[in-house]
């Protein structure tokens, strides 16, 4: 038996990735100030988050947003499909 609190939670699981992809993010961007030029990772973040731009203030908050953002689009789409599935399969 499953009850309400066995279940995803979509607020829950929101905020969970968004602040995991946040803190990513801001790793990343420490990691590419600290390291050379060779190992930056701001190449991987660019396509992924309109309006990022290495170094900048607007780029920097751009990216910020969006990493935050798509833990909740994650989170929106995943946890329905989980729930969706996981009574299809009981």
């Amino acid at each position: 038996m499953s009850n309400s609190s066995d279940s995803p939670s979509i607020k829950v699981w929101g905020w969970t990735l968004s602040v995991f992809l946040l803190v990513s993010y801001l790793v990343c961007i420490g990691f590419g100030i600290a390291a050379p030029d060779r190992f930056h990772m701001h190449e991987a973040w660019a396509p992924l988050l309109p309006g990022f731009e290495w170094l900048t203030p607007v780029g920097f908050a751009a990216g910020a947003i969006g990493s935050f953002l798509y833990g909740w689009y994650i989170a929106v789409i995943a946890v329905p499909l989980y729930k969706f599935f996981s009574k299809r399969g009981a």
